[in-house]
């Protein structure tokens, strides 16, 4: 069986910079506000939903299996299964294609698939010591035992341990890798900060045109339930003579990379509505874009950790025998400035078609003209675990309002993973 998936809608929540109007929430909350958005939006009935799939890096112990939570507290039945998944900043990808395969496969007909994560929720865990230490006071059961661990506890153990946004492996910072990336490949301060500057200004301008309101859905919640109803996260004012004065911020002697031209931390969530093209049918719903196919990648994290939109990019194209002029739209994640230039830069290189793909002709260059026309995440926010979501629901609206045919979304993760995924305008 390989049933035909299409997208029916999607939203997300304003996407907010961590610390600000979303600090008190948990981010089940922000998934449920987005789930009870999609519902509202595509008027179906919450009872059709066979299946919640939603991707989160930013794990609370308390919400283990966040979508359940998404979806209950967003309206969604309790016979309804839910279940969470995580693969960093593709995390949404990850619960989307999930979906999608459920769907083409004949094991479900309508599922939720997104994301959602709250960077002001993070949880700050104790020294190992101090764990240790709690750990054994389980077993306390006299008053002597009390003051014995009392007496045990030093200053340092209530030094708490702030996660940092490190590779495992490698122990470098995603912008530590992208500083030494941006070198390797000749990318630019100038240039980094100029493609900040257009994602700036574009999300202003989609925004004061209404263009990026048609994919939101307000957020309101309690005590006070103010009305957001759009992101506080881009800058429309940003100049390339502003963003010039600002230091480095990985690497603080050589390094090109500042916290304009790189994404920030985000609260926010993402949700797209999948169904089987049969019942789509049988709901009397208009698709707005069917699912061709997607590519997961894996690249050594020592050197290519963001590089997996080139990959994935390069990997789909090809199981799909496409060239650039064949995509209407394209929106990939924007990471940070110099990781978006240097994936475009291997597209249109004959060295990296010939050393990393093993093919004799490079892609080419990718029109910006169809690239992130209403900005992306260095300027909209990027919550880790729903930027896929926003990417597919950004692309199929494009692809409808420029009555284009084919789009094609792609992400970086850390893990040096890669996605891509093409889309089918639905006639």
């Amino acid at each position: 069986m390989n049933r035909k998936v299409v997208m029916i809608e999607g939203t997300r929540t304003p996407f907010l910079k961590s610390g600000t109007d979303y600090f008190d929430l948990m981010s089940y909350q922000l998934g449920a506000m987005a789930i009870n958005g999609l519902i509202t939006k595509s008027g179906i009935q919450a009872s059709v939903v066979d299946r919640v799939i939603m991707g989160t890096v930013v794990h609370n112990i308390t919400t283990p299996n966040v979508a359940r939570e998404c979806a209950l507290t967003g309206g969604i039945p309790y016979t309804t299964p839910a279940h969470t998944v995580s693969q960093a900043c593709i995390s949404a990808n990850a619960a989307i294609s999930g979906g999608v395969d459920l769907i083409r496969t004949g094991q479900a007909d309508v599922i939720v698939a997104g994301g959602t994560d709250s960077v002001s929720d993070i949880p700050i865990p104790f020294r190992k010591e101090m764990r240790k230490k709690l750990f054994a006071a389980r077993s306390i059961k006299t008053f002597g035992q009390t003051l014995k661990f009392l007496a045990s506890l030093r200053p340092a153990d209530f030094k708490p341990v702030v996660p940092a946004i490190a590779e495992f492996t490698t122990d470098r910072t995603m912008g530590q890798d992208c500083d030494l990336m941006a070198a390797r490949y000749g990318i630019t301060r100038e240039s980094q900060d100029e493609f900040a500057v257009r994602s700036h200004k574009l999300a202003s301008e989609a925004t004061e045109k209404g263009i990026l309101q048609k994919e939101i859905t307000a957020a309101s919640f309690p005590p006070n339930f103010k009305n957001i109803d759009q992101d506080n996260t881009y800058r429309g004012d940003s100049t390339v003579e502003k963003l010039a004065k600002l230091r480095p911020a990985f690497d603080k002697k050589n390094g090109t990379l500042t916290a304009a031209n790189s994404s920030f931390l985000t609260d926010g969530a993402a949700v797209v509505l999948l169904m089987s093209e049969e019942k789509a049918k049988e709901l009397g719903l208009t698709p707005k874009v069917s699912i061709k196919n997607y590519v997961f990648t894996g690249q050594d994290p020592n050197e290519e950790l963001l590089l997996g939109p080139a990959y994935a990019t390069y990997q789909l194209m090809q199981k799909e025998g496409l060239t650039i002029n064949d995509i209407d739209v394209f929106e990939y994640h924007e990471a940070f400035a110099a990781q978006i230039l240097t994936n475009l830069k291997c597209l249109d290189s004959d060295q990296f078609a010939k050393e990393k793909i093993g093919v004799s002709k490079k892609l080419g260059e990718i029109p910006l003209d169809k690239f992130n026309i209403h900005g992306g995440s260095l300027s909209l926010g990027h919550p880790f675990g729903a930027t896929g979501a926003r990417l597919l629901t950004t692309a199929a609206n494009r692809l409808i309002r420029e009555d284009g045919n084919l789009a094609l979304i792609a992400a970086c993760a850390a893990g040096a993973h890669g996605h891509a995924m093409l889309l089918e305008h639905y006639n």
